[in-house]
């Protein structure tokens, strides 16, 4: 699906998922009540309704496979996330055992680091432009830093090398959140879940084609659950994209500052 869509609020993308849905079927109950006339009629009811259960069973097969994936890539951006803010707020309190303008300068790369992500990275992350080519300068910095320093004993010896642990650990973070931003379902599981509800509709209306009124109200009420379907996998599809994303909270809540800022 397309970023106009996906940046949609859910009740406009509610609105054309739905509208979209009710207008496949309508055009489906359109052209079985064309079709079925006179003697086709007869043939067409034939068909047996035993495939309406394997056919909506195959359809709720495919909305759990893709909803798997969505929500597997939901969990891994939203650890990421954490496991970033974590590191960070770790690198924070661990500079409080350095010299005071190292620490100095260690807050405000940590507090430019957090800024930039918010204001630069989540909005091409919400558009799927963001690539890994391109290494963060304030983390980089705050790495050579704490790697150039020459502690002064035993105690910030080990602080150094807790430092360098947390701050390796939030680029390895922000490379899985990356990562994971680039995640969406792709067109092919899009047009394969209608192809296999647009079936299930057409076997539907040909089961019913003597009943038009029940025809309608079956038809229905299947395409009220495949737009509900659609819309709870496609509101969670891009785990930074949409009304419904991983915000950056828990970046900003461990630098108020830069919260503040942006």
């Amino acid at each position: 699906m397309s970023d106009w869509l996906h940046n949609l609020p859910v009740p406009w993308m509610a609105l054309v998922i739905f509208a979209f849905t009710y207008l496949l079927t309508a055009a489906i109950f359109a052209g079985v009540a064309l079709v079925a006339t006179g003697e086709r009629a007869k043939s067409l009811k034939a068909i047996s309704p035993g495939m309406l259960p394997v056919l909506g069973i195959i359809f709720g097969l495919f909305v759990a496979f893709t909803a798997a994936q969505v929500w597997g890539d939901s969990d891994r951006a939203g650890a990421a996330v954490s496991r970033e803010a974590s590191a960070l707020r770790s690198a924070v309190l661990l500079a409080a055992g350095l010299p005071a303008e190292q620490e100095v300068k260690l807050r405000g790369l940590v507090r430019d680091y957090v800024g930039q992500a918010v204001a630069v990275e989540w909005p091409m992350m919400a558009h799927q432009e963001l690539s890994l080519k391109a290494t963060p300068p304030a983390l980089a910095e705050a790495l050579q830093l704490v790697v150039v320093m020459m502690p002064q004993g035993t105690g910030q010896a080990n602080v150094q090398r807790e430092l360098i642990a947390a701050l390796e650990q939030a680029l390895d973070a922000r490379r899985q959140r990356i990562i994971v931003s680039l995640a969406a379902v792709n067109a092919v599981k899009w047009w394969c879940l209608y192809l296999q509800a647009a079936c299930a509709l057409l076997v539907i209306g040909l089961v019913h084609c003597d009943n038009r009124l029940g025809s309608a109200i079956a038809m229905g009420l299947f395409a009220t659950g495949v737009a509900t379907s659609v819309l709870l996998i496609a509101a969670h599809d891009r785990p930074f994209t949409g009304q419904v994303s991983i915000k950056p909270e828990p970046l900003l809540q461990i630098m108020p500052e830069a919260a503040a800022k942006s």
